[in-house]
């Protein structure tokens, strides 16, 4: 089991990561904020989906996510469908150039991490991501829950989130 002090190193080492990606994102062309490519990025990995699901899986409000796929929509990004399920609903997909924007995103962000990392090996930047997978899944589901649910620790509160992280 990790020590209380190698746990506190490496919360001061998060922060930093915290860091790396919004340099990361800086480096994202304007047209594809952080924001906006992690909508993509939903969309690309989990399909077709209603709004409600999309705000879920990002974690921020119902109406944050409008503006999202709204941006998203004016640029030809997604293609908004009826649900068959219910004709009040629509459902969220991205079309071929959607998937262009995602994949031109995803080269900017691997060539900025590559540029950075040049003196590193493909070992360590493996070893890298393996843990950071491995600290995700430890932590589970990290999405906002509200205080009295029995997956929040006593004592913690998570304030629902009203904008993208």
């Amino acid at each position: 089991m990790a020590t209380k002090e190698h746990c506190a190193e490496l919360a001061r080492r998060l922060r930093v990561v915290v860091g790396v990606g919004r340099e990361v994102g800086r480096a994202l062309p304007p047209e594809t904020p952080p924001a906006t490519v992690g909508v993509l990025m939903a969309l690309g990995r989990h399909g077709e989906m209603r709004m409600s699901r999309l705000a879920e899986y990002l974690d921020i409000d119902i109406s944050v996510t409008s503006r999202h796929v709204a941006h998203l929509a004016e640029r030809g990004w997604i293609v908004r469908t009826a649900d068959a399920q219910d004709k009040r609903s629509r459902l969220l997909r991205l079309n071929e150039h959607g998937e262009k924007v995602l994949a031109a995103a995803s080269d900017r962000a691997a060539e900025v991490l590559a540029a950075h990392l040049n003196d590193w090996s493909d070992d360590d930047v493996d070893l890298l991501s393996g843990l950071l997978e491995r600290l995700r899944l430890s932590f589970g589901d990290c999405r906002a829950r509200p205080v009295g649910d029995p997956a929040v620790p006593a004592g913690a509160s998570h304030p629902p989130r009203t904008h993208a992280n």
